[in-house]
């Protein structure tokens, strides 16, 4: 469903006018077009800072200028007509409190010759591995510095972002640098990505056609969110199977075809879902790579009003079915080894809404199973991840009543609802090998909804 909001705000002839009566005026988002390119920040400057002791800015400067970027120290070295497209901050030599003034110092000359669609990222250090409390907490302050300039700079349609280095995960700095300061995570806004060597990594990192001779099972994948990710799988060489229900048939054949896919047409909840599955992805492929769990339903009531047949639906499906489904592909190692699990959760986990008791407890449960399973799977090499969305434009937002609908779009920096390729763009990169470092972790993709932590 098509934002008036955003195409008006982006008209010079009506832009003027939705500013004076005091309405948001989004700035239509830069999005990728195609897969993961060799050099994404060609042609594109970037103004680096570091703290005093920066334990990292030689390692950062080398992957911006590998990445293609013209990479600057000082802002006024650009010309107004060029302002920088990204800001990028070594912060792991911060000590104490005294020393965030260098963050203040950076970005309060820099801040406001950001581009339009531009990026900031900041790397500090993980505050549970700081050698003072002091430093502990000058880390963790950067987060809340990170998420508070997000908001300053999304009226402008940029984001800013927050990489916790963990001690010796230089290495896989790489794959979450690319994706933050790419135009693939235009709706990731105001996040913390951890990067650490929990999980085994020996593959190497292609920097383009990343999915190149995987195998990816996508579930609930025949339209939608579940579409979009299958397509954006198979733009970076996977091959996909689209899982949905045998009733979705007809759909779930159509979007196969157009990935050049496989279809599965199963009931996860079906006692025997989880033995078929995992049969058929050894029989046919040998194993899989990449599993996203992307099937879901709401049934919305209030606790009071809510017939239990809605709770006890709804938990089957967004949750034990998941366990039981990743159960058996653990025991058959039907999943291989280096491979990726990817769930759906939401917003709706982290904040809860009014009538979703049932779905909240769904959505906050598959973020208590990533942090549990992750450490279980990290000796082979498998990383886990959730997936927060928050309002994108799909079919049952489109059925909202309109001031609901509108609240749901504006009510985030980016003064605007995402899309379901958006949320597809941050499951990809999950299931890359780029992604090495990051396991039992949360991102929302959500453009930093004013709603959650």
């Amino acid at each position: 469903m098509s934002d008036y909001l955003v195409q008006l705000a982006n008209q010079p002839a009506t832009r003027k006018l939705i500013k004076a009566v005091g309405m948001p005026t989004p700035v239509r988002l830069a999005r990728a077009d195609g897969g993961y390119e060799e050099q994404p920040l060609a042609g594109k400057s970037v103004v680096f800072g570091e703290t005093e002791r920066g334990a990292i800015a030689a390692k950062l400067q080398g992957l911006l200028g590998e990445a293609g970027a013209e990479v600057v120290r000082d802002v006024t070295a650009l010309a107004d007509r060029n302002p920088p497209y990204a800001l990028v901050f070594d912060a792991t030599g911060l000590t104490g409190a005294e020393s965030l003034a260098t963050l203040y110092s950076f970005f309060n000359a820099s801040i406001a010759k950001l581009a339009t669609n531009g990026r900031v990222l900041i790397v500090t250090g993980l505050p549970d591995e700081a050698a003072t409390s002091a430093q502990a907490a000058a880390w963790r302050g950067v987060e809340g510095f990170v998420r508070s300039l997000a908001k300053e700079i999304g009226k402008r349609g940029a984001t800013a972002n927050l990489v916790y280095l963990g001690k010796g995960a230089e290495d896989r700095l790489a794959g979450p640098l690319r994706f933050v300061l790419s135009k693939h995570s235009a709706y990731v806004d105001g996040q913390a990505f951890y990067v650490t060597t929990a999980a085994k990594a020996s593959q190497s990192v292609p920097l383009s056609k990343a999915l190149a001779g995987k195998t990816a099972l996508v579930t609930g994948g025949a339209r939608g969110i579940g579409a979009a990710t299958a397509a954006r799988l198979a733009a970076e060489g996977a091959h996909v199977v689209v899982l949905d229900i045998p009733a979705d048939r007809e759909t779930l054949e159509q979007t196969a075809k157009l990935v050049n896919g496989t279809p599965l047409a199963v009931d996860i909840t079906d006692a025997a879902a989880p033995e078929t599955i995992s049969n058929f992805l050894k029989e046919k492929f040998g194993g899989v790579d990449i599993v996203v769990h992307n099937a879901g339903v709401t049934r919305d009531k209030t606790l009071a009003k809510m017939p239990k047949k809605f709770w006890d639906m709804l938990l089957d499906i967004n949750l034990g079915a998941i366990l039981r489904i990743d159960a058996r592909l653990h025991a058959d190692k039907t999943l291989r080894d280096e491979g990726r699990i990817v769930c759906l959760s939401s917003i709706g986990g982290i904040a809860g809404n009014v009538g979703q008791t049932n779905y909240g407890a769904s959505k906050a449960g598959l973020i208590g199973y990533v942090r549990a399973e992750s450490a279980k799977h990290a000796a082979r090499g498998i990383c886990i991840n959730a997936v927060a969305p928050g309002f994108i434009e799909t079919r049952m937002t489109a059925a909202m009543p309109f001031m609901i609908r509108e609240a749901g779009r504006r009510m985030n920096s980016l003064s605007q609802g995402g899309l379901p390729q958006d949320v597809a763009e941050l499951i990809t990169f999950f299931s890359t090998p780029g992604a090495a470092g990051v396991t039992g972790t949360v991102v929302r993709v959500c453009g930093q909804s004013l709603i959650g932590a």
